[in-house]
């Protein structure tokens, strides 16, 4: 895909002002945001692929936001083609804000092309393997297009947890519900498929993976915030 939106410099210096100039700064104040495990990204290098948990509009946003510059400026993100891609100016500003490419619901099935040309032009990428958001904030059973494209490409997958954007925003939710709510970014170490592994298998450990590193961000904010005296 050399040439193309994805991978478009001029594209990418107008998404790092959407990002970092209007979405971020928006997200960042209606909510209260900590990230850990940034550590983790010092020797990753693109391509890779972004598994992580989905139950909010609040998702994308906040795993650009939490990501050093670096690793955002070309990543690319999966977004449901009957929603993301239906109208012309959602389409617009999906592309804009999240270098967006349309998958279908259940999976990368008939889109995994889109996504195959991405990684092999070196563009790391964002995906939901649940397929949609969840309903009650409880993480759903992975779909294996993630950890297919991980191992039909021969890259790792870098699973990251999202904790407290549900509450903040749920599906159906209009906006933010106020108070600055709490949401906890947890970046793990980058996974890679095992000899002989399959789809299905590595899958599940990527789900088992981010389903951990969400109890861990729940328990360590708690830990952080009972040593500042904010919670009795």
């Amino acid at each position: 895909m050399s040439g193309s939106r994805y991978t478009s410099r001029g594209h990418a210096g107008l998404r790092f002002i959407a990002q970092r100039g209007l979405l971020k700064p928006v997200v960042w104040s209606l909510t209260s945001v900590r990230v850990y495990g940034r550590e983790n990204l010092d020797e990753l290098k693109a391509p890779y692929i972004v598994v992580a948990n989905h139950s909010s509009h609040l998702d994308a946003p906040l795993v650009m936001g939490a990501l050093p510059r670096d690793h955002t400026r070309f990543l690319a993100t999966n977004a449901a083609a009957d929603y993301f891609f239906d109208i012309r100016w959602r389409r617009t500003l999906t592309q804009l804000f999240f270098n967006a490419f349309p998958v279908d619901r259940t999976g990368l099935r008939g889109r995994n092309g889109v996504a195959r040309q991405l990684l092999e032009s070196g563009v790391p990428l964002l995906l939901f393997p649940e397929g949609t958001r969840s309903m009650s904030g409880e993480m759903a059973q992975f779909k294996p297009g993630a950890a297919a494209l991980s191992i039909s490409q021969g890259v790792p997958c870098l699973p990251l947890a999202l904790a407290g954007a549900y509450d903040a925003m749920p599906k159906g939710a209009g906006w933010v519900r106020g108070g600055r709510p709490p949401i906890t970014v947890n970046i793990g170490r980058p996974m890679w498929p095992e000899e002989d592994e399959d789809a299905v298998a590595f899958s599940n450990r990527l789900a088992k993976e981010v389903r951990s590193l969400g109890d861990e961000a729940l328990e360590r904010r708690e830990r952080e915030d009972r040593s500042r005296g904010k919670i009795n």
